[in-house]
């Protein structure tokens, strides 16, 4: 097996395990951050290209920024669902909106960030001549990404709606710069984010009774 063959083999099972994830997000179970993680560390070493001596392509420092992220999230994210399956006796996250409040604070904090790191994304440079937009569009995937964790986390329904938005810009980025296995697979992956924004929907909008225990366990 040839270096390219390796790096692409690990393109297609790091987008898979992304997938798993999405799939248990979908389920609400605390699987679906450790079978993240693998996939994460994955798509890291796919990312770097060949700024780590790897000879598929382009370096896509945005993309394999927000892995890095993920893992830290996906560490906070496991201990959050597995603290509330404890208190709930079974239930890891009760499906809900982001309060009007919360949504205007991270909508701010959000556009905020883009502008931040379109700004130090740029001035760290790619290495390589790259037009303007690439670095808007990293800065893009980088912080919805983040966003989307965060807020699937807390188990705010709209992180389903967030990844839409990256899959959105990720998907024209990946096929332009050639890594064509992860934007297919991310374009697959949409279809069920589409499917499990469904799902979460309908369960928040459910009766529940008292408010969700989970709530006991994160931040204001």
């Amino acid at each position: 097996m040839t270096a390219d063959q390796a790096i692409y083999w690990r393109e297609i099972i790091g987008n898979a395990f992304g997938l798993g994830s999405a799939l248990f997000g979908l389920r609400r179970s605390a699987w679906a951050w450790p079978v993240g993680i693998v996939g994460n560390v994955l798509l890291f070493t796919v990312f770097m290209g060949q700024a780590v001596g790897n000879d598929q392509g382009t370096p896509l420092y945005g993309q394999a920024a927000r892995q890095v992220f993920f893992l830290i999230a996906s560490v906070y994210g496991w201990w959050i669902w597995q603290s509330n399956r404890r208190r709930t006796k079974g239930t890891a996250v009760s499906p809900r909106w982001a309060t009007s409040r919360q949504r205007l604070g991270y909508g701010l904090v959000a556009l905020a960030a883009v502008a931040v790191c379109f700004f130090v994304f740029r001035q760290v440079g790619a290495g390589f001549p790259v037009p303007w937009w690439y670095y808007l569009a990293d800065s893009w995937i980088f912080v919805g990404s983040m966003l989307a964790t965060y807020a699937m986390a807390r188990g705010w329904v709209e992180f389903w709606l967030c990844w839409i938005a990256v899959d959105l810009v990720g998907v024209p980025e990946l096929l332009h710069f050639g890594y064509y296995p992860s934007a297919i697979l991310y374009a697959v992956y949409a279809g069920f984010v589409l499917w499990g924004f469904v799902v979460w929907l309908r369960i928040s909008r459910t009766p529940s009774g008292p408010p969700a225990l989970e709530q006991a366990a994160l931040p204001a």
